[in-house]
């Protein structure tokens, strides 16, 4: 898989023009005392590399065109106690780089490599140590000699990166895809394993399940399954309530596949049957997210899908009697946001809340071939005054991931039932 990579390099360097570019892989973080948690490399050091080892950083040349991996080196000792490591050689040949180097010629070759380049960039004030370290590599180059002269400008390599980032090549599309199937089937599973009497933690277990045995050991964050009430706070993930007969469950999940993320929200009736008026709030949220998906499309701006999806929840609202007054009127007084209080999607890819400006010089961006976007309409209805208790603790969000395409988009989660029939047709076991 090299080959996305290095051709990723490429175009960045062909950016940067006379300067160079450095990029440091994430740190390692400990969990408690000697325990690590697992490690994740850095988003953007993944997208130019597919390097997932720690302590390693990237050095891009744009007057030579040379892309350099600074690495730790093969140690036969650790190996046998952490594992296989790359080394310099095995890394370069892997991942297709130019050069690489042990860690510790660092000091020496980055202040030569930074001599006479015309302007610096890296991630500005994301890490206060390689900051540092590169202030460090800076005095070094000064102290070189008389004459040696260090980059002149400094710029933020996000600011680059991210426009990257946005738009997926087919490498990224396809690993999309697969992250996408894969949190699919673990919903599929999750559905069909709920009964009252359960814990949402079982729940959980179920999704995990489907993700790792299919060869996605992460999920992308961590997972909301919320049961009743609960789907009413939108970053529930204490995940410990009884699944009660009558109740809806929320569950909002997606794996990590080869560092890429799923994100997918269903809503379901715990006992296989929802009530009326679960279904009253379940079809306009299908409705809405429906109207969002449908405003997905080149030369739409990124706003369009959130106008769509709204809509059709504030003509809902108002018809459900949650709020007086027109469709049109809730939307101008903010008044729909006692009952859906968030936006309608995010980009993602390398990050679940993917990188990427939704405005460029004050103005909405246009969605374009190759991004992919989160749709994720919703409704929470808490108890209050004014409320039908019959609505009472109904939570509920519909959540796809789409891949923007050239006559329009591809909803590459749709493996995950969403309608009242097909949801309660997999529950039946009849799918």
């Amino acid at each position: 898989m090299h080959q996305p990579h290095a051709e990723r390099r490429k175009r960045l360097m062909n950016q940067i023009g006379d300067g160079v570019a450095l990029l440091a892989t994430a740190p390692e973080a400990a969990r408690n005392a000697d325990n690590h948690y697992p490690y994740r490399a850095d988003s953007y050091f993944l997208h130019l590399t597919g390097f997932e080892e720690p302590e390693a950083v990237l050095l891009l040349d744009g007057r030579s065109g040379r892309s350099i991996l600074f690495c730790r080196d093969r140690n036969p000792e650790m190996e046998i106690w952490d594992g296989f490591r790359y080394g310099p050689d095995g890394a370069r040949e892997a991942f297709g780089f130019d050069e690489a180097y042990p860690l510790a010629e660092m000091a020496e070759r980055v202040p030569e490599l930074l001599t006479d380049s015309g302007q610096l960039w890296w991630l500005l004030g994301h890490d206060e140590a390689f900051d540092r370290r590169v202030n460090v590599w800076l005095d070094a180059v000064r102290l070189r000699c008389r004459d040696a002269r260090g980059p002149s400008q400094f710029g933020d390599l996000r600011a680059l990166l991210d426009e990257m980032r946005m738009v997926k090549d087919e490498a990224e599309i396809e690993l999309l895809r697969v992250a996408g199937e894969i949190s699919a089937a673990g919903h599929v599973r999750a559905m069909r394993a709920a009964r009252p009497g359960l814990y949402e933690y079982q729940l959980e277990a179920e999704l995990l399940h489907a993700f790792v045995s299919r060869g996605a050991r992460q999920p992308a964050y961590e997972s909301i399954v919320a049961a009743g009430a609960n789907a009413c706070t939108l970053h529930y993930v204490a995940n410990r309530s009884r699944l009660n007969d009558g109740e809806l469950l929320l569950i909002d999940a997606g794996c990590e596949y080869r560092g890429y993320a799923g994100d997918i929200t269903r809503a379901f009736p715990v006992n296989g049957r929802f009530s009326g008026p679960q279904r009253d709030v379940y079809e306009i949220v299908l409705a809405a997210e429906l109207a969002g998906i449908a405003a997905v499309k080149p030369g739409a701006a990124w706003h369009a899908p959130a106008d769509a999806a709204l809509a059709v929840l504030a003509r809902g609202m108002v018809d459900l009697g949650l709020l007086a007054g027109t469709p049109e009127g809730a939307i101008e007084s903010g008044a729909y946001r006692q009952f859906y209080m968030h936006g309608v999607g995010h980009m993602i890819g390398l990050d679940v809340h993917d990188v990427g400006q939704r405005k460029l010089r004050g103005r909405w961006r246009e969605y374009q071939p190759g991004m992919c976007t989160t749709v994720e309409p919703g409704l929470y209805i808490r108890p209050a005054a004014g409320v039908p208790e019959a609505f009472h603790n109904i939570g509920i969000r519909i959540e796809d991931d789409v891949l923007v395409t050239a006559d329009g988009n591809e909803v590459y989660t749709a493996a995950a039932p969403k309608t009242v029939a097909e949801i309660e047709a997999l529950m039946r076991g009849e799918r």
